[in-house]
């Protein structure tokens, strides 16, 4: 009787067990499967942002409520199965229903963000960079001129000036929402850095220039070329000037030192003397007036060995270059006046 009535607890305790065993093994099977399975497939893709402090229950909870998994609580035990549960990074994601639950999770671990393009063309000032920053909703233009102007900024990547102006390299560059004003900015220059390599540098000494006058003269160059080609020859321009003791007279430097610039230079703007007017100052300006690429850079380290002394625009992107000022003044003359 007494084995009997044992018999009967073991019998009960082996079927839970077993149910209990058979749960889990469906359980394992099911979140495998879950996490295998996209949502819906062929989904257009939605933007996740993840706030710092945000925990694995609202992220799955979110991810649930923009369709992109099919369950928010198998989310987060697969993340906990995965020991990913406080891995996530914070930030904006792009993301769709038609990734699996795997994808989707190792993406947010990895913390590969949304990042967006941001192009500076060679020759932008850099209030027009901070105007294409504020554009692409990447910082206000303030702050990025503010970050650009920094006494500290400026001291830790060795600008010897007031602003980064100049040592903003002009490129393509990708940014993730959230980015600080100071790190864009950062971002340029220290792209400016990779490209003023060592070698540059000596060159620049033996030229008996600093790097920023190379940038400084760089920046006149961008800003005076109309045809690509023609930056050694504009470039050989102020380097014979620069070694005959003569101003640059270059139109650019004035009108950066206008303030609000109408788009009409006149005697006036020439007349009036600004640390940029270089019809007014010997050698170079202040700083320089814009971002030069590397094509300009070169140009002012490696100029083309001539003895043209002036330039005047033809009208069709191109100059006419003058050794001697009556050559120059018949060029005038020519494509200028139209006589």
């Amino acid at each position: 009787m007494v084995f009997r009535f044992l018999k009967k607890p073991v019998a009960i305790v082996a079927v839970l067990l077993l149910s209990a065993v058979g749960v889990l093994c469906w359980g394992v099977y099911d979140i495998r499967r879950y996490a295998r399975t996209p949502a819906r497939p062929q989904a257009a893709p939605v933007l996740l942002t993840i706030s710092p402090g945000d925990n694995m229950a609202v992220v799955g909870d979110r991810l649930a409520a923009l369709g992109v998994v099919s369950c928010g609580w198998k989310f987060r035990l697969l993340a906990r199965l995965r020991g990913d549960e406080r891995r996530i990074k914070a930030g904006e994601y792009a993301l769709s229903a038609d990734m699996d639950p795997n994808r989707i999770l190792s993406k947010l671990v990895q913390g590969k963000v949304t990042r967006y393009r941001l192009t500076v063309p060679e020759g932008f000032t850099m209030a027009q960079i901070a105007d294409r920053v504020a554009r692409r909703g990447l910082a206000s233009r303030a702050d990025f001129s503010q970050a650009a102007s920094d006494p500290a900024f400026l001291a830790r990547y060795g600008i010897p000036a007031e602003t980064a102006e100049g040592y903003l390299f002009p490129e393509t560059y990708f940014f993730p929402k959230g980015a600080s004003a100071a790190d864009i900015a950062a971002a340029m220059v220290v792209r400016f850095r990779a490209v003023f390599s060592d070698r540059l540098q000596k060159r620049a000494s033996a030229l008996g220039m600093s790097v920023h006058e190379v940038v400084t003269l760089a920046a006149m160059i961008e800003k005076e070329t109309g045809a690509a080609s023609e930056r050694p020859l504009i470039a050989s321009v102020f380097h014979n000037r620069l070694k005959r003791g003569m101003r640059l007279e270059s139109d650019p430097t004035v009108i950066y030192g206008i303030d609000d610039f109408d788009g009409n230079l006149t005697r006036r703007h020439l007349a009036e003397k600004t640390p940029y007017n270089t019809y007014r100052i010997k050698g170079l300006p202040k700083g320089p007036i814009a971002n030069p690429g590397k094509a300009a850079i070169m140009a002012a380290l490696y100029p083309a060995e001539t003895g043209y002394l002036f330039f005047v625009s033809k009208k069709n992107g191109t100059h006419h270059f003058s050794a001697d000022i009556r050559t120059h003044n018949r060029a005038v003359r020519r494509y200028q006046l139209g006589r």
